[in-house]
């Protein structure tokens, strides 16, 4: 039995107490670390400089915080309300203060994205590898702690706990260290009642760690990032992108706002097809192609790294609903229809002929058969004979007899066991959460979060995972993409990291190796920086994350260049297709002078207008019924989206000399007022020094 600690003090204690030296602390990402503990060991050892802590992790999320004062003004009450006591980690604190000390080392293998561009110490820690090594790495760095917050149900001999969000790094640590002979390491559980209670491969009893740690303490607010808006240009890559999954495929999206764009663009297709058919129309010039457009019959399976709020969307419209079942062979007669969800007498045939129960049936065959819910729970096998509430049967399929009886009395109704969506970890706003928690046992069961090298890749389970990811769509984003198909997703040319490569890699591989998969890298056309825009498909870059000797499909704001098995000048020849029109001359003059594109090609007219305006005019009459901006609501109110679009539109100005001086002048001459509870939340309700003066005047002429 584990040991049960009341007092996260205690648990440190008793953890540095039987890790006498140096402690190398792995912990899963993002809200499956058990801050509270984490920040108690770390100070510990920030206060005694004999000892020393090494801490392996990633996304380690801290609460936002504004750039400027009047950021932090506005952000104060909307972080109180929708993070309440959600911790900080102190170590990411001292981290981006530059003040973390010189015996304890932070190794991260994912950054939250952007916010460690400049900061040395954590650029140089950086582990650059794929997620899917992530334990083989932590074991190589030595770990001897890992720690993990955890959902509890029940008490005493009945409790039970649940990995929640994570279920991937302390499995795979610790198989990994048992398989190489080695048991040294200290696992750590820190219930958190706040975590949503996921079953299956999630669930573990307490003895799968040597320290429970009870303390109140450990439950707190669950990091949970907004929705954010999603624009015309998402939902232009959303919409191209769901034309892509066909009905009884799988599908991967991300996080943020084109996760959403594509999962509403899915609701829309399923929902408002016609709607849905004629908006693709529009947005593809009627060159639609092999493009998917009908609704779903079957339906999808999710297999993602992340579940996201999106999926579980599609979860609840209908979408994300094709069960898979944990079995290659009974998986494989699904999906050539030879057997259905229904069971009868055929589901039997059907298994004997593939091989997968004999003619006489064997236990083992009677608890496969009781599993799936083909046989009725209670059939048992015993001395060549089947049992059922006091009927007996012979065991022989050939016995006609005995195979009436089976489907007279025998065999259930349905198949049981099926998963709709198979997880990494989680993340997402705070209903996203909630309704998680409050899912019924029978909703539950069909989400399963597993074991992230299952998830990534195919190594584990080859057999199952092939056949269950019929179909695949993994869709990822990318920063840039090349003129050849390379895609930068994760850094900067100078070095610079700006995420990670996280398990894109592993999708696109996986899309490469899998029958009927794709990999489709989605990214903007352009990007805007101190007012100048710039074309995100490019000649070349110094950095890359996708060789292009993996590409595949590439969509953009303009269309979908499909890529797979195309000669080099193809390739540019679709990715011009889909760049911004602005950049379309040099770009293929550069793919000429460079001989990869012969001298007399000329672009079609038809992708000449590939501009934000003519998008812009073409979806605007859609946007309120089907395009909303917040298609799955939003934390923020009325009145901060309002601030927060004058906000945007000050930053934006401040990065353009020129349109800064225009917003100063048509601020300082203009009669306009500002709600006097929007200047008092932004900190300029009083203001009387000339930069706050100035401020405010820009606020009130950016509304």
């Amino acid at each position: 039995m584990p040991l049960f600690l009341d007092r996260m003090d205690a648990a440190v204690d008793e953890v540095l107490a039987r890790l006498p030296g140096d402690i190398v602390l792995g912990t899963p990402l993002g809200i499956g670390k058990p801050n509270p503990f984490i920040n108690r060991l770390y100070q510990r050892i920030k206060a005694t400089p004999a000892r020393r802590l090494k801490i392996i992790t990633a996304l380690s999320l801290q609460k936002p915080v504004g750039g400027s004062e009047i950021e932090r003004h506005f952000l104060a009450p909307f972080v109180e309300r929708v993070f309440g006591d959600y911790p900080d980690l102190d170590y990411v604190l001292d981290l981006r203060a530059g003040k973390l000390p010189a015996n304890v080392e932070v190794l991260e293998f994912f950054l939250k994205t952007g916010d460690y561009l400049g900061n040395a110490e954590a650029q140089q820690s950086y582990i650059c590898t794929n997620y899917t090594f992530v334990a083989r790495d932590m074991a190589l760095h030595g770990v001897n702690l890992l720690a993990q917050a955890v959902s509890v149900h029940g008490d005493g001999d009945r409790m039970r706990l649940s990995l929640s969000s994570n279920p991937d790094l302390t499995f795979e640590v610790l198989e990994r260290l048992r398989a190489a002979g080695e048991n040294k390491v200290l696992t750590v559980a820190v219930l958190n009642q706040h975590l949503p209670f996921m079953p299956r491969q999630a669930e573990v009893a307490p003895d799968f760690f040597d320290l429970v740690v009870t303390d109140a303490v450990g439950t707190h607010a669950l990091f949970a990032p907004p929705n954010m808006k999603v624009s015309v240009q998402d939902y232009a890559i959303g919409l191209h992108a769901s034309s892509l999954i066909s009905d009884g495929g799988t599908l991967q999206i991300g996080i943020g706002a084109l996760g959403d764009a594509i999962a509403q663009a899915l609701i829309l297709r399923e929902q408002h097809n016609d709607a849905y058919r004629r908006l693709l129309a529009t947005l593809s010039r009627g060159q639609l192609g092999e493009r998917h457009l009908g609704e779903f019959e079957q339906g999808l399976y999710g297999c993602s790294e992340m579940f996201v709020n999106g999926l579980l969307r599609l979860i609840e419209a209908g979408v994300v609903k094709r069960e898979v079942y944990d079995d290659a062979v009974l998986q494989r007669l699904l999906n050539h229809g030879h057997i259905s969800q229904v069971v009868s007498g055929h589901t039997l045939r059907r298994l004997h002929e593939a091989g997968r129960i004999g003619n006489s049936l064997s236990a083992d065959d009677v608890a496969f058969l009781v599993h799936f819910g083909i046989f009725k729970p209670g059939v048992q096998w015993r001395d060549e004979q089947l049992h059922h509430e006091g009927q007996v049967c012979s065991a022989r399929l050939d016995d006609a007899d005995a195979f009436l009886h089976i489907e007279r009395a025998l065999l259930g109704e349905r198949l049981r066991g099926g998963v709709c969506l198979h997880g990494g970890f989680f993340l997402g706003p705070n209903d996203f959460y909630q309704r998680l928690r409050q899912m019924s046992e029978q909703e539950l069961d069909r989400i399963e979060m597993h074991r992230i090298d299952f998830i990534n890749q195919l190594d584990v389970q080859h057999a199952l995972a092939s056949v269950q990811r019929q179909r695949a769509c993994f869709m990822n984003t990318t920063m840039m993409v090349t003129l050849l198909g390379a895609a930068v997703s994760d850094g900067l040319e100078n070095g610079q990291l700006v995420s990670g490569v996280g398990g894109q890699y592993n999708f696109v591989a996986m899309a490469h190796a899998l029958p009927c998969a794709r990999s489709i890298l989605m990214l903007r056309a352009t990007r805007e920086s101190r007012g100048k825009v710039s074309s995100n498909i490019v000649w070349n870059y110094g950095h890359t994350t996708i060789p292009r000797h993996l590409r595949d499909m590439v969509v953009t704001e303009y269309g979908v260049a499909d890529l797979r098995g195309q000669s080099d000048a193809e390739v540019i020849k679709r990715l011009l297709a889909v760049a911004d029109s602005r950049f379309q001359d040099e770009l293929m003059e550069t793919a000429k002078a460079n001989g990869k594109l012969e001298q007399s090609y000329q672009l079609p007219d038809g992708v000449r207008r590939n501009l934000p305006e003519v998008l812009v005019a073409g979806m605007v009459p859609w946007q309120q019924a089907y395009l909303p901006d917040f298609p799955f609501g939003t934390d923020f109110t009325a009145e901060e989206l309002a601030i927060i679009e004058a906000l945007q539109r000050m930053r934006q100005a401040s990065e353009n000399p020129l349109e800064l001086v225009a917003a100063a002048l048509k601020g300082l001459f203009t009669d306009k007022e500002a709600p006097p509870a929007w200047l008092a939340r932004l900190g300029l309700d009083e203001a009387s020094d000339l930069k706050n003066l100035l401020l405010r005047k820009l606020f009130v002429g950016n509304l």
